[in-house]
């Protein structure tokens, strides 16, 4: 049995609706703050594709109004669940822009847990999205991601992770901190994002997320930039050091 649900966010974004277009309605943008590896062909009923982990869900644009209005929803799953997307750009005075953002659709027979995980995660993601535009806008980047299940005691999860980042569970946003993950170079940065779920790092050239999720897994959710203008770079090396990290955090 599916049920039904919506989650509405509104976010003030210190960039353009082009800006915000761009990290919105293409491939290479979404790929920049979102997860996964992304195709996007922007018309009506054109078709769009998330890659992650070997799996691939797609969807089909369902409004591209450039500048203004795009939504998204995904090919239903066997069950009847599926998840739509809606992103509303209104230019502010200045150089802000306010996003409007609505998920919507129905899930599947856990969905007391998907949700209030949802409830969690979409604002952090439209976090990361501002973020990215902001400090890194024209700039595209190669995901990283990892994954380990099941840590449910979530306390003793995030002891771990600090421990083995070499940073304290206290750190608050706009702390300058100091990361020293074991097999990966020191990485010197500032907190801007910090929850019971979540703890996000901004440097020069990344945005770090280190992320409690659905069912107890630890993950990972991270974008490393490349120069204005040219291609994301190759992040081979550093995704499979930080999933022998993630896997070492546990163990």
């Amino acid at each position: 049995m599916t049920h039904e649900f919506e989650i509405s966010e509104q976010i003030e974004i210190e960039g353009t609706p082009e800006q915000i277009w761009d990290a919105i309605a293409t491939g290479p943008g979404i790929d920049s703050w979102l997860m996964g590896r992304n195709t996007v062909d922007a018309r009506a009923g054109g078709r769009a594709s998330m890659e992650m982990g070997g799996f691939v869900s797609e969807s089909t644009v369902t409004v591209c109004d450039p500048l203004k209005h795009f939504a998204f929803r995904a090919d239903p799953a066997p069950d009847g669940s599926f998840h739509a997307f809606e992103f509303l750009i209104e230019a502010r005075d200045g150089a802000s822009t306010v996003l409007r953002f609505v998920h919507s659709g129905f899930l599947g027979e856990d969905w007391e847990a998907e949700y209030n995980g949802l409830r969690k995660g979409d604002p952090m993601y439209l976090h990361k999205l501002a973020q990215y535009v902001k400090y890194f806008s024209g700039r595209y980047s190669a995901p990283i991601g990892g994954y380990v299940g099941e840590t449910p005691d979530r306390q003793r999860t995030w002891e771990l992770v600090h421990a083995a980042l070499g940073t304290s569970g206290s750190a608050s946003v706009g702390d300058e901190v100091r990361l020293t993950p074991s097999g990966l170079a020191p990485i010197d940065g500032v907190v801007d994002y910090v929850s019971e779920d979540f703890f996000g790092v901004r440097t020069a050239d990344a945005l770090y997320r280190f992320i409690y999720g659905y069912n107890g897994a630890l993950v990972l959710g991270h974008h490393i930039y490349g120069e204005r203008g040219q291609a994301a770079p190759d992040v081979k090396d550093a995704q499979e050091a930080w999933q022998t990290w993630l896997a070492g955090v546990i163990a």
